[in-house]
């Protein structure tokens, strides 16, 4: 084999080497553990107090709440239909509050029964795309606080763990037609 003709095979073989090794390096960034980097929910969808009622959660221990969950068209077609799992594009908010007593209604059934909406606690959403959330289920998970502010990383982090007990592609909530 003539030199230049080696020279080229040889620039080859390095590339090649190059390419191999870069290849195999992990194409996921944003940790070391080569994990991708949970995306999360950080701005509130617009318009999402007019959305369609889902069901009420209540949930007492520590948490000693109630919510009104709302979903998009896309959420009520998928639980009306029973789409599992949810398509891309679903989206549930949680508008969470504690509950109070109303001494109010209480006089008028004459005990302690009534409860109403007390203090928002926060507002939480899930929104389903599958590409940009292929990490936690196809599930961006967002939590903001009562004044609207994104809740902490660390609470965040709360969302995905909690959610891949549900049964039902990752929601708690059952349609309540």
């Amino acid at each position: 084999m003539n030199s230049p003709v080696r020279a080229v095979v040889s620039c080859l073989i390095v590339i090649a080497v190059f390419a191999a090794a870069f290849g195999l390096m992990n194409p996921i960034f944003g940790r070391a553990d080569g994990e991708a980097a949970p995306a999360y929910v950080t701005q509130i969808p617009s318009g999402y107090r007019d959305w369609k009622w889902i069901s009420v959660a209540h949930e007492e221990g520590n948490l000693h709440s109630f919510a009104a969950v709302l979903g998009n068209d896309v959420t009520i077609k998928a639980y009306r239909d029973g789409t599992l799992p949810f398509p891309d594009g679903t989206t549930i908010a949680a508008l969470h509050y504690r509950h109070v007593p109303s001494e109010e209604n209480n006089k008028v059934f004459g005990q302690a029964q009534s409860f109403v909406p007390g203090q928002q606690t926060n507002t939480q959403f899930m929104i389903k795309d599958s590409k940009k959330y292929a990490a936690t289920g196809g599930w961006g998970f967002g939590h903001f606080n009562a004044d609207g502010t994104v809740g902490s990383d660390t609470l965040m982090k709360t969302c995905f763990p909690c959610h891949q007990g549900a049964a039902h592609d990752f929601v708690f909530t059952r349609y309540a037609p």
